[in-house]
This record gives C-alpha cells, sequence and structure tokens, in this order.
C-alpha cells in the first residue's frame, strides 16, 4: 500500500501567548514542562505496545507447529521429502514454526488427501503431500475420492519427476524383448492401483506385451526395495529420484521409463514410442501427465491467502538453499520448484481429457488400497 499524508497533525497547536505575572508564568511553565515531560516519557509505551501486535500481526508462525501429513507410511520417496523439507523450511518462515511430519497411508495417499481436504483446519498449521496422480482418481471417478484436487490451496510440487522401470541386477535379462520371452514371469512388487510403482509395468504388461506378474500390497516403496534385496520380487518400477540410489549401488539396473527424463536416464528407451497402436500411447501419455507435479504439496482449502502466499514463498526460498541442496545430493534427492500456477495447469489439463479416452484408460488403472 502506497504511503498515505496524516491529516491529523503531528502535535496538538500550540495555545496563542498570553502576557502573565513573572511568578505565574513561572508556574505555568513548570506545570507545562511537567505536562510535555511526562507526554514524551509516554510516548514510547504507546509506541512499543503498538509495535508489539503488529509484529505478531507479521509473523503468523511465531511459536506454532506446522504439520506435513504424508499419504504413505515412514521410508519412501514422499516420506523422504517431506522430512527433508522439514528440516529446512522453518528457518525461511517468519517466526520459524516447528514443522512436524505425520504418516498418514491408505488407498494410495486417498485418505490423506480426504483428511487434508474435509477433516483439517484451515488455520495454515496443515500441509499435505499425497499421491501425484490423484488428478487420475477423481478423473476416474475412484470410490472413495472426497476431494476436488483443484480446489486446495495449493502451494506447488517439491518436485518434477520421471518414472523409470528397474530389474535385479543379477537377472539375466538383456533387452526389452527378454522381456517379453522371459521363460516364467517376472515379479514386479508394487503398493497398488493407482501408484506409479503399479500402473507403469502394468501397462507395459498390458500393451507392449512383457511377461509381467504385478504383485500388490506391499505399504511403501521402501518396502518393495526390501523385497527386491531378498530376492522376493525381481523388480520394481518408480520414480528414479527414489530409485537412485539402488542403481548406484548396483543393486538394481534402469529397464525402460515413461516420457519425462532426468540427467542420467535419457538414452532408456520410452513406454509411448515402443508402443504402436494410438489406443496404447493415449493411455499411456495420459498416465505420464501428472508426472511434472511429482511431489505434490498444499494446504486445506479456505486457508487464508496471506498463510499460503508465506508458504509458498518459503518452498521457493528452501529449494535453493545451499544446505538443503547438499543435503539433497548427498542423499541423491532432487528437489526442484514447480509453481501452484504451473502444477494447477497440468492438472486441469488431465482432468480435461476426452470421455473416450478416459474410458479406455480405465479400462487398466484402477486405484486401491
Amino acid at each position: 500500500m502506497g504511503r498515505q499524508e496524516c491529516a491529523v497533525p503531528l502535535h496538538p497547536p500550540l495555545p496563542r501567548p498570553q502576557l502573565h505575572p513573572v511568578q505565574r508564568r513561572s508556574e505555568s511553565v513548570r506545570q507545562a514542562g511537567r505536562r510535555w515531560t511526562l507526554a514524551t516519557l509516554a510516548i514510547p509505551a504507546v509506541v512499543v505496545l503498538a509495535v508489539v501486535p503488529a509484529a505478531r500481526a507479521a509473523q503468523p508462525y511465531d511459536g506454532k507447529t506446522i504439520t506435513i501429513i504424508v499419504g504413505y507410511k515412514p521410508g519412501g520417496g514422499y516420506d523422504r521429502t517431506a522430512r527433508l523439507l522439514a528440516r529446512h523450511l522453518p528457518k525461511h518462515i517468519p517466526g520459524k514454526p516447528t514443522i512436524i511430519v505425520q504418516n498418514m497411508p491408505g488407498a494410495n495417499s486417498i485418505v490423506a488427501a480426504n483428511h487434508v481436504y474435509n477433516l483439517a483446519r484451515p488455520d495454515g498449521l496443515t500441509i499435505g503431500t499425497f499421491n501425484r496422480n490423484l488428478p487420475l482418481a477423481q478423473l476416474t471417478r475412484v470410490e472413495g475420492v472426497r476431494f476436488d484436487i483443484t480446489k486446495f490451496a495449493w502451494i506447488g510440487s517439491a518436485a518434477s519427476e520421471s518414472t523409470i522401470l528397474t530389474l535385479h541386477s543379477d537377472l539375466p535379462y538383456k533387452t526389452l524383448d527378454d522381456l517379453r520371452k522371459a521363460e516364467k514371469p517376472i515379479v514386479i512388487g508394487t503398493t497398488g492401483p493407482g501408484a506409479n510403482t503399479h500402473d507403469f509395468p502394468l501397462l507395459l504388461k498390458e500393451l507392449l506385451g512383457f511377461n509381467f506378474k504385478i504383485v500388490s500390497g506391499y505399504s511403501s516403496s521402501a518396502d518393495i526395495m526390501l523385497a527386491v534385496e531378498r530376492k522376493e520380487v525381481d523388480g520394481r518400477a518408480g520414480s528414479y529420484t527414489s530409485l537412485r540410489p539402488f542403481i548406484d549401488r548396483g543393486l538394481v539396473r534402469p529397464v525402460v521409463r515413461a516420457r519425462a527424463t532426468e540427467p542420467g536416464i535419457e538414452k532408456l528407451p520410452v513406454d509411448e514410442d515402443l508402443a504402436t497402436a494410438p489406443r496404447a500411447k493415449a493411455i499411456m501419455a495420459l498416465r505420464s501427465g501428472p508426472e511434472i507435479v511429482g511431489r505434490p504439496y498444499v494446504m486445506p482449502p479456505g486457508t487464508p491467502d496471506a498463510l499460503v502466499k508465506i508458504v509458498r514463498e518459503a518452498f521457493v526460498r528452501v529449494a535453493r538453499d545451499p544446505e538443503l541442496v547438499d543435503e539433497a545430493t548427498r542423499a541423491k534427492m532432487e528437489i526442484e520448484y514447480v509453481s501452484d500456477v504451473e502444477a494447477l495447469k497440468i492438472i486441469r489439463e488431465v482432468l480435461g481429457q476426452p470421455r473416450d479416452v478416459v474410458d479406455e484408460f480405465s479400462k487398466y488403472i484402477k486405484f486401491g488400497d
């Protein structure tokens, strides 16, 4: 707001001078001196009393605790990202609030999204992060969805993600054709329908003919990786960010990716390029759509714009924070802020797909526990 001229005089108008006897005049001067001294002494107290509430109003997060609700159990990519942010965000929010992480798994994070949308108070103290594919759950009218994804108070995304499929490094398969001609099914562990760990390999199986057996029900991507290490399953799909540490360790090797790419996986074959039928290409493209919004972060609908703005600006700053970048690099994680505007643009494009494409897509992609 621009500066406004003050219509009230800064001081009371001085009285018109009058002549008095010397003694009376001296008494008047002493009285006046006392009055002005008291008035002058009172000014700092008034200023302090006025400034303290103003300072508190300018720092609404002073002494507060913000909770980040994660739609999966501890250990997976969404959880690791949330905990990384929780360690570094406070110093970028005026008032330096405490930030804690609460895990709320269920229905591939539909439970968490429903909670943030319907039950969390819009007081600026709740942030939600959930499955990037929830726009697809809304699009396909999944039972249990109790939110409109466009009506959250969007902060943005903490990363864009590239989905890849990895297989245990000990497996003998060298080419994509080997995956089609495998003598026995290659077992892929997943968290369940509606997650990229599940949907990406499912489409490779159904539309490209890969000989996969999809085993769902793992409660987090971390549990799937444990199963890979134990050789209970042969491989896992997921974001490159989550899988990169295991690739670098030599536990798994990347085989194929979706359309989004990152340095290090540019040369992997792309699922859509392997498909020949236009129908298959369209289904794969729709599944890939939300990947730009790789790690979505929102607040409950109705959260005051001023509070959303504070948190949104903190996300912008923390993504460039050298301490966070250093920790993320050491953990082989990527933090890249995607604005609320860009995230909502992508989501609305996904939600605006023609019904015939959606119906075809729904034959393959389901959400579930």
